[in-house]
């Protein structure tokens, strides 16, 4: 289970961000992960709930956006997105397709609580 490594190093980058800021707590974690990313977003919420316990995101409420299959045809040049992992061309029904984006997992937002100066 990757899940777990991947949160360290999403609470590492938490923290950074909300040290930059001098926040004092963060609110909201946004991620968007990929369809062939290899997240299992229930596995994922859990780790981040285990890792939260104790850090500036103690209370802070996870997002998570599914991002569609990006995919491209070499036979027809059509591209198009899939939200299952199909790599059939939608138009010309070929094989022959690249991944264009689908694979991430993203830090697409954070909600920081920071003091007024």
């Amino acid at each position: 289970m990757h899940e777990f490594s991947v949160v360290q190093s999403l609470f590492d980058t938490i923290e950074a961000y909300a040290s930059d800021n001098n926040a004092g707590e963060v609110t909201k974690v946004v991620l968007k992960y990929g369809l062939i990313s290899g997240i299992e977003p229930c596995l994922l919420k859990t780790a981040f709930d285990t890792f939260k316990e104790g850090t500036i995101a103690e209370r802070a409420e996870l997002q998570l956006i599914p991002d569609p299959l990006s995919l491209k045809c070499k036979s027809c040049d059509t591209c198009f997105e899939v939200d299952r992992i199909v790599f059939k061309c939608t138009n010309c029904g070929s094989l022959n397709v690249e991944v264009r984006n689908g694979g991430e997992l993203i830090l697409e937002r954070l909600e920081m609580e920071c003091p007024d100066d």
